[in-house]
């Protein structure tokens, strides 16, 4: 599937806003699902929302197979109030070298954009 980063707290994809990317994706689950609108509206507006399914022209969605779950607005990433902690259900972990994509201009043994998720979790670990 083809994710965007949005700015967002997390610690996670600083640095990566806008960031239009293939990832990799093994299942449908981690449909983002808010019963009380305005919790929904507190984690949107608080910058909780770090990233989204994108259709073919980058536009957030909620179209399958664009977006497999069918999460509203394309959510696919949380994030807390300040940051620390982001659930997301692509899998960037299988995908952070050039060789692991399904396709990717860069040379095979270069680390792929998600390579940039775990240089900022050790930076901010120390």
């Amino acid at each position: 599937v083809t994710v965007k980063v949005q700015p967002s707290k997390s610690i996670m994809f600083k640095g990566m806003e806008d960031l239009v990317f293939g990832i990799h994706l093994d299942h449908g689950e981690g449909r983002l699902h808010f019963p009380d609108p305005a919790v929904r509206q507190q984690v949107e507006a608080g910058g909780m929302t770090p990233m989204v399914y994108v259709d073919d022209n980058g536009q957030a969605t909620e179209a399958y197979p664009f977006n497999p779950n069918g999460s509203a607005d394309g959510l696919t990433a949380v994030t807390t109030a300040d940051g620390r902690f982001t659930a997301m259900m692509p899998h960037p972990e299988r995908v952070f070298r050039n060789i692991q994509m399904s396709w990717s201009a860069g040379h095979a043994n270069d680390f792929s954009p998600w390579m940039q998720l775990w240089r900022n979790a050790r930076k901010w670990v120390g």
